[in-house]
């Protein structure tokens, strides 16, 4: 049984950086994404940034490349979301996710991801 949990959110300024932790238990598939999605209140779902499992590629949206970094640690099978220049528009809850089965990963489409964790919050103010 694969399980997701994450952790690390919070509330900062805007300007402040949060780091996001997801442990995968259970999760033994050699290709497919790992990603991480986010969603504000009264919004669509939207992904935040997925690696490609085998190839080890790291695809990001436009609207925090630059900013967020995702990287993923093979031997302890986590992945995490170094989140930097945080802006009030990156307030939601976030999600990692990841799919059961190979996926283009830079299209990072939530409707690919099989499994997904509970979120954690992250707040950013003005």
């Amino acid at each position: 049984q694969v399980q997701l949990l994450e952790s690390g959110g919070g509330s900062v300024q805007a300007g402040g950086s949060l780091r996001l932790s997801c442990a995968a238990s259970g999760y033994t598939y050699k290709y497919g994404c790992m990603g991480w999605f986010r969603q504000a209140p009264g919004k669509e779902r939207e992904g935040v940034a997925s690696i490609d499992i085998f190839v080890g590629s790291i695809f990001y949206a436009g609207s925090v490349k630059g900013r967020f970094t995702m990287s993923r640690n093979n031997a302890e099978n986590t992945v995490s979301l170094q989140m930097n220049s945080l802006k009030p528009d990156d307030t939601a809850m976030y999600y990692c996710a990841a799919t059961s089965s190979p996926r283009n990963c830079g299209q990072l489409r939530h409707f690919d991801y099989n499994y997904w964790g509970q979120g954690t919050q992250v707040t950013v103010s003005s």
